[in-house]
């Protein structure tokens, strides 16, 4: 990344279109459900649990993750918990780079990789939001390139990796460089730290979706698009909180 990595202009259009369609009290609802998710992600999942994870907690944690909700039953069994469980505390806790453990994440979930894709960046987020950031397929999909970040950085910005571990590293780089000028132009206003840059994201992805997408959708596809503060929530899985 050499030359500048966050178009401003941009985002700030992004923002103010997105004042003008979501009642700021619906983005504040949004931000505090987005806390309480983190804060049951660390309380189920963090270091200073008391035991392992349990079953039942593991199945709450995938039905807050919204690629994985209507699948969670599936992949509990497939997995299975116990291994699920491991990979999870291996993924937040285990040694070696970061990017390792995602790629060996990765590779537990093989059979999954649709439903399962945002699941590893999600628990390193929401347990430890301070250490790790988001990273979700409408965030950034690397098979079409397209996603939120993509809406708000430079076209020269490269956010492809050697492999996924590789990519949440460069993911993670243009997430900073937004959350840094989101401090100056007011994206951070959302939310605390980088939940901030979460409900901005999400919410820009939103717009995209109303503006670019649903133009090409049938008529009575739009009829069942939901409105968008419910959209927002959706995609940030805090609709309907089990953590």
């Amino acid at each position: 990344m050499t030359g500048p990595i966050v178009d401003t202009p941009a985002a700030q259009e992004l923002m103010a279109e997105i004042l003008e369609r979501v009642d700021r009290r619906d983005l504040s609802a949004t931000s505090e459900r987005l806390g309480k998710k983190s804060e049951g992600f660390q309380r189920l999942l963090g270091e200073h649990r008391s035991s392992s994870i349990a079953p039942d907690d593991l199945r709450r944690v995938l039905r807050s993750v919204f690629s994985c909700r209507r699948h969670a039953d599936q992949i509990l069994a497939a997995v299975g918990a116990d291994r699920l469980g491991a990979g999870i505390e291996e993924l937040l806790e285990g040694h070696g780079a970061l990017s390792e453990r995602i790629d060996r994440f990765d590779a537990l979930l093989a059979e999954h990789g649709g439903p399962g894709f945002d699941l590893p960046g999600e628990l390193l987020h929401f347990t430890y939001p301070d250490r790790y950031w988001l990273w979700t397929r409408w965030m950034w999909d690397p098979r079409t390139e397209t996603g939120a970040l993509r809406l708000v950085t430079a076209d020269d910005v490269d956010l492809m990796g050697d492999g996924r571990g590789a990519t949440y590293v460069k993911v993670g780089r243009a997430v900073a460089f937004v959350e840094e000028t989101g401090k100056a132009v007011g994206f951070t206003a959302m939310g605390q730290g980088l939940l901030g840059i979460d409900v901005f994201l999400a919410a820009a992805y939103g717009i995209y979706m109303y503006t670019v997408l649903r133009m090409r959708m049938t008529q009575e596809f739009n009829r069942i698009v939901p409105p968008l503060p419910d959209l927002l929530q959706r995609l940030l899985g805090v609709r309907a909180l089990e953590v």
